[in-house]
This record gives C-alpha cells, structure tokens and sequence, in this order.
C-alpha cells in the first residue's frame, strides 16, 4: 500500500454527495467574508498591535501589517484555487490528500486539528478573561474559583457548551449569530479608529522607525529555533523591527483558512469560496493598519501598555468610559473566533472520518439538520475539558505551528495539482506559479523556525502520536485502502 496514494478529485466530490454524509448548501459570499472576518479579528487586534508596537517596530507597526498581509494574500490564493477546484469539506487535509497522497493528507489534518481544537480552547480562555474584565467594569464580580484562572474556567466551558448547541442546529443559523458578533466588533474597531483620530499628535510618529536595539537573547529551550541553530543576536526596532514585527502581526491574520472548511455547505463554492477567502482577509488588513496608525498616533510608541494598548490609549486621554466599550468588543470578538474555530475543527474530523482516517461512525450527520452532529459533542467535549481545566497559556505558539504547517503543503500543493491534473477547471488561479507558491511556502517556513525549540519540541511529539495512529489504525482501514465507496465520477459534470 502507497503512503503517497492520492484521493481523485471525482472521488472526493462523490462522496459529499452521499446521503449519510451529505451536508446541507445555505452559505452565500457574504456569509463567507463575515466568517473569515470574525476568526480572524479577535484578541489580536486588541492587544497584539500595541505590543508589537511597543516592543519591536514602534510606529512602523503599519508596515509590519502590510508585509504580513501580503505573506497572508500569498497563502490565501493557494487557498482560493484549491476550493474552487476542490470544493469540499477539511481546507488543507482535502486539498493536500488530492495532490501529496494520504500520508501528507492525514499529517496536515493531524496539524489542524491541533490548530482548531487548541486554538478555541485558547481564545475561549481569553474570552473569559474579557468577561471578567467587562463585568468588572460594570461592577459585577465572577467568583474566583470559576472564572479566568480559577479551579475551573466555568465562564469559557459554558461558552463553548452554547455554541456547540448552536452549530448542531444548523450551520445558517450559527453564521446567523456569527454576523451579529462581527458586526457589533466591526463597530467597536471603527469606533478606535474614527473616535481616536481627534487625539492623534503627529510628534508620536517621530521618528516613524525608531533607531535599532539589540536586545538580550534568551536561552534553552525557549530561544527561537533560528537563533539556536545560527547564534543570531536578536534586535528591536529599525528596520530589523519592522520584519520582526510582520513576523509577530502574522499570527493576527491566521483563520481566514477555516474559510475553506465550509465547502460543502456553501453555495456555488467555485466562484463564493475564493470570494469569502480574500475578501475577508483584504478587510481585515484595512483595519489593522488603520487601528495601528491610530493607536501610535494617540500614544507614543515607549508608553502603549502592550496588554491592552488600545483601552490604555484612550485612558490617557481621560477617556476612561471608553475602556469599558471596547472590552465589550473583545467580548463579541473573542465569541465568533471561538464560533469558527469549532466549525473548522468538526468538519475536519468530518472529512477524515467519511474517508475512514477515523472511524466514520462518528461522521454521521443529524437527520433534520443535516449537521455532523456527533462529531460537533466530541469537539465540544475537548475543548471545554481543555478550557476549564489546562493552563494552555504556554501553548499558544501550539496553533501558530500548526496552522504554519498547512499554509506550507498548501502552497506546495498547488504546483503538484497543477502538473498532474491540468485538465480540472479552477474558478480562481494563482498567477505566477511555480514562483507565488514557492514563495509562499519559504514565507511560511521561515516564521516557523522563529518559534521556540519548545514549540517544535511539543509539536514534533504530536505529529509522533499521529503517526502512531495512521500506521496502527488509519493506513488499512482508509477507503483508498479498502476499496470501499470508490466510484468514478467526471468532473464535467460534477463542477
């Protein structure tokens, strides 16, 4: 049996169209855009751009968010022509099972669940720490024991209890409250963005680039895996500071690939797909340049508070109501990335199972709902045992390894598919291939050896577990393995 036996892109479409697998079609481009938008911008745009600000790049945030992007757009048109080739459910575990063979397949479907199913444990976390604060400021307490940092995070488990109940009931209904959330966090960044103009000095942009500072490096196990290989000696700010910067608002950008997970519940995903993927991703650019002009623009760069740097910028002012207004916003924010996050994570294991990579009993979707319903209480589960009882604040650089890791075989993805089946229409290309894509890959590669040696230590030791799994479990019970399912199908007449 070939570890590189790949998946045909007749077969992938065939077996969506299942009757016990079938998913049901609601979702428009704009669905998609306010999707992509409401995992993107969460805790990120709150905190992350005053510490960035702050600590590496000063004023020349900006320019950091604008090299980022573009790293992003990158990955983001891979991303585009693999859904509108490949319209299915499981972003990169599909796309890559279709071009790199079912090895790969399963090491990037391993790679994202790692990514959703942390990833919303993280941020439910940080939701509750939001809630404490804004009920705070309302004058009312969360006990201790059940709140941000307690014996049990009961805040972020009984946020994710509720939006698990949402998405069983429908994946309309759950984009639904999705859009209110984004839109109530739009309002509060355009609020940052138009209330803060009235404040902005134009001294607090001198100098634009700060001069450069070597910093001291740190050392063992929590030194970047670059530094421990070359002995570079890290710097701040000059110009320096503005790449390390992009390196550090890159992981602002992260989720507009979940996007590519709705595919099987989109309406014609050739054309909405591409459309929900950049779209998405080119709003939120426009608003974090906007907000990290304002924000250096009202505070200068040495004195942002780089854990609430927009709160605190407006604290400065004497404009203290305003703190309470946008942790209402991180509120709202912080929801939707939680919503999407779950939505990912249960249509990738969605995905693997109707491939038989995991038992496919699981994959089941609800009779008057037409949703994965059982998978959706596993991912639920999970996560809220995670989120209530694990410290996973150390684990973060957990999602960006993850997600970075996919962003690679993506993008290497799309020169193999190109070359071996140049016959599939593709709604969207990206242009300039083999040169985008490889550039994209080297991008993603190079932000990877930036995390710790930690990092790639932890995530060494879960690829290790899922390799352990495919060669127990996954490998002879696979439907390429077994035979099971296989159909010809022409994609004449299926795309």
């Amino acid at each position: 049996m070939s570890l590189l036996r790949t998946k045909s892109i007749e077969q992938s479409l065939a077996d969506a169209d299942e009757p016990e697998y079938q998913l049901k079609r609601s979702l428009s481009a704009l669905d998609l855009v306010v999707f992509g938008v409401g995992v993107v911008i969460g805790a990120g745009i709150f905190t992350l751009t005053g510490r960035a600000a702050h600590q590496v790049a000063g004023p020349a945030i900006v320019l950091s968010f604008v090299i980022a992007a573009f790293c992003c757009a990158l990955a983001a048109m891979c991303y585009a022509e693999f859904a509108s080739t490949v319209p299915v459910s499981g972003s990169a575990y599909t796309f890559s099972y279709a071009s790199l063979g079912e090895l790969v397949a399963w090491i990037i479907g391993w790679d994202l669940l790692l990514e959703m199913l942390l990833g919303a444990s993280v941020v439910a976390q940080g939701w509750s720490a939001y809630l404490g604060v804004f009920l705070g400021n309302l004058g009312i307490t969360i006990p201790e024991a059940i709140g941000y940092g307690g014996t049990i995070d009961l805040m972020a488990v009984l946020l994710i209890l509720v939006l698990a109940v949402l998405i069983t009931v429908g994946i309309k209904e759950s984009l639904r409250v999705n859009m209110v959330l984004v839109a109530v966090k739009v309002f509060i960044v355009l609020f940052v963005i138009v209330a803060g103009i009235g404040f902005i000095d134009m001294a607090n942009y001198r100098p634009f680039v700060p001069p450069s500072q070597t910093t001291e490096a740190t050392t063992g196990l929590t030194q970047p895996l670059i530094q421990a290989f070359l002995g570079l000696t890290p710097s701040t700010f000059g110009v320096g500071g503005i790449f390390a910067g992009a390196a550090l608002v890159f992981f602002a950008f992260i989720g507009f690939d979940v996007v590519a997970t709705t595919a099987e519940e989109t309406v014609n995903p050739q054309r909405n797909l591409p459309r929900g993927i950049i779209g998405s991703l080119a709003i939120c650019t426009v608003l974090y340049c906007a907000v990290s002009l304002v924000v250096t623009g009202m505070v200068s760069y040495d004195k942002l508070d780089p854990a609430a740097a927009l709160a605190n910028a407006f604290e400065v002012h004497g404009q203290t109501w305003a703190a309470t207004l946008i942790s209402a916003g991180a509120v709202a924010g912080l929801t939707t990335v939680v919503l999407t996050l779950l939505i990912g994570a249960s249509r990738v294991i969605f995905a693997m199972s109707r491939d038989h990579l995991l038992p496919p009993q699981v994959a089941k979707v609800h009779p008057r709902y037409r949703t994965p319903y059982i998978i959706t209480i596993i991912v639920a589960v999970i996560t809220m045992v995670v989120a209530g009882f694990t410290p996973v604040g150390v684990l973060e650089e957990m999602v960006n390894i993850g997600t970075l890791s996919a962003f690679v075989v993506v993008s290497i993805g799309v020169i193999f598919l190109r070359r071996s089946r140049p016959d599939l229409p593709r709604a969207f290309r990206v242009p300039w291939v083999p040169f985008l894509p490889i550039v994209s890959a080297g991008i993603c590669l190079y932000l990877m050896i930036n995390l710790s040696v930690e990092t790639w230590l932890r995530f060494l030791v879960w690829l290790l577990i899922g390799l352990v799994i495919y060669f127990t479990y996954s490998m002879r019970r696979s439907r390429l393995a077994t035979g099971e399912g296989q159909r010809p199908h022409s994609v004449a007449t299926k795309l």
